[in-house]
């Protein structure tokens, strides 16, 4: 699958001569990409507020399930559009419409508003991250890119550690209209910066816009997150509803899949899935997401109920996983840029997954928190090894033309993988809360956990001392089997990592015995120097 020279090919040359601006550029891309991994983080501690503002408690889940839908179903589009017509003034595009559903979403007057602006607003999101991806993918070969992972792990780990804490601070000295006004500032900075300084051809391709596929996947995204983020909590799994969401996502997909044969510019070539390392790091990408997101949703729920951490420290103790994430991925990336070999990392970071699920799965009511952090460190670890070695792998396996895909398909997997992970670990993780509560305390114990099996720190407070202690170990047994599970599945990442071939990444130079199979390793470098 060898490359001929395109358009992209000369910008980032033009771009590679000012290495000041191309620093810039990736100031402003670090930006942005913390507007993306913050909203949700900094709007969720906002919402008990939001509630007792404009009620609608019962809409409350839509608040962000309107928010993953649209980011879903638009990231593919984003990625399309940025190939077709330019990535410059696409991704600035995508950034104002979120600022847009930014403002909206702060001035809203009721809960019906709130969740649609909320869709406005991920609409912008899906296509910040593939924005954030692509134009680096652009910037940067492949071989020098390895030395902006830690950056990107680091935005990771401060956009999840400190996300709570902001938007705590936040709601209670500015009131929850900030939670989204914040956006608007850091929104402009980037803009301007990328506006100014940023140098990319414009585009202008002559076939249209492939909008029968983009229908059908939308369909297809949008049944799959609603059957993850309704099965086992609005509808029972085997509900009507629920297999009516299933058809209609199945039957979307396939037709999608066979229309991409036919149609002349497909929202996502189905060429791009022939590279084996491709396909396998898309499959990567779906499983961590999946172990990625389930973990740090239990964890903190582990903290509190078991540990009796408060909410805020919760998210303070995290910190050995998130940390051991940024490390490793700079070590990570590192090394592949003074090497140019990247095999090793899935295969270690497949490893450190699943050792480090498996001992999260050990926990109980007596694990310190200390023992928890290294359990942690562990996971984090191999997550570090995977989070960014995936894209760039996926990017260094396709075209130039097809970046933008790329870059979209791998973030649209991990965000599936995270819904999956979320919906399939917790209804596990309910199961099993609701029978120890019902074995341990009896009646009194399923109906405390006939609501929800996941109890906040106020009604933990409320609870008789039996009721109490059978609501640790059940929360224990709870995350015992989610975790087992995700350390099953993460053999995934494991296996798999095993059949990656290691192409040399492009701008990294000629390699001994080097072919283009497996995402064009012969074509030249994208750039010279950053």
């Amino acid at each position: 699958m060898a490359d001929t020279p395109t358009t992209d090919q000369a910008a980032p040359k033009d771009a590679g001569k000012q290495p000041k601006s191309v620093r810039v550029v990736l100031l402003a891309l670090m930006i942005t990409m913390m507007l993306a991994m913050l909203d949700n983080m900094i709007v969720g501690t906002a919402m008990p507020t939001i509630v007792g503002e404009l009620g609608g408690l019962e809409h409350l889940s839509w608040v962000v399930t309107a928010y993953t839908l649209a980011t879903a179903a638009a990231t593919p589009l984003w990625g399309k559009i940025g190939d077709m017509y330019g990535r410059k003034g696409t991704f600035m595009a995508s950034i104002v419409l979120f600022l847009v559903g930014s403002a909206l979403s702060g001035m809203a007057q009721d809960m019906g508003q709130l969740i649609g602006f909320r869709a406005v607003q991920g609409l912008g999101a899906g296509g910040l991250m593939v924005g954030v991806m692509a134009i680096i993918g652009d910037l940067i070969p492949p071989r020098e890119r390895g030395k902006y992972q830690g950056m990107m792990a680091g935005v990771m780990a401060l956009a999840m550690i400190g996300g709570p804490l902001v938007g705590g601070t936040i709601t209670d000295h500015w009131g929850w209209r900030w939670a989204f006004y914040i956006n608007l500032p850091l929104g402009v900075v980037s803009l301007a910066l990328i506006s100014a300084v940023l140098h990319l051809p414009k585009k202008r391709a002559q076939a249209r816009i492939d909008y029968l596929g983009a229908g059908l996947l939308t369909i297809g995204i949008t049944a799959i997150v609603l059957v993850t983020t309704w099965g086992g909590t609005e509808y029972a799994w085997t509900s009507a509803r629920i297999m009516e969401l299933i058809g209609i996502g199945v039957a979307a997909l396939i037709g999608f899949v066979f229309w991409q044969t036919k149609a002349a510019e497909p929202v996502v070539p189905l060429h791009i899935f022939r590279s084996r390392n491709f396909t396998l790091m898309s499959l990567i990408g779906f499983i961590t997401g999946f172990a990625m997101f389930g973990a740090t949703l239990f964890l903190p729920l582990y903290q509190q109920a078991v540990q009796g951490a408060s909410a805020t420290n919760s998210g303070l103790l995290l910190l050995p996983m998130l940390g051991a994430m940024l490390v490793t991925s700079m070590v990570a990336g590192r090394v592949t840029t003074n090497t140019g070999r990247y095999k090793a990392f899935p295969i270690v970071g497949g490893v450190l997954m699943v050792v480090g699920l498996y001992l999260l799965s050990l926990m109980d009511t007596d694990t310190s928190r200390l023992t928890s952090g290294l359990y942690m460190a562990v996971l984090g670890a191999g997550m570090g090894c995977l989070m960014q070695i995936t894209m760039l792998v996926a990017q260094n396996s396709v075209e130039m033309k097809d970046m933008g895909v790329a870059s979209s398909s791998t973030t649209l997997f991990r965000t599936l993988g995270s819904s999956f992970g979320v919906a399939i670990m917790g209804a596990l993780f309910n199961h099993r809360v609701q029978d120890v509560m019902a074995e341990r305390a009896g009646s009194l114990g399923a109906k405390v956990t006939e609501q929800s099996a996941q109890l906040d720190a106020a009604s933990l407070a409320k609870l008789p001392v039996a009721a109490r202690e059978a609501y640790q170990h059940a929360v224990s047994s709870g995350t015992h089997a989610a975790f087992l599970l995700g350390a099953a599945v993460a053999v995934i990442v494991l296996v798999s990592a095993l059949f990656v071939k290691e192409v040399p990444l492009k701008g990294a130079g000629p390699a001994k015995g080097e072919n283009a199979q497996d995402g064009a390793a012969a074509q030249p470098p994208v750039v010279e120097a950053v």
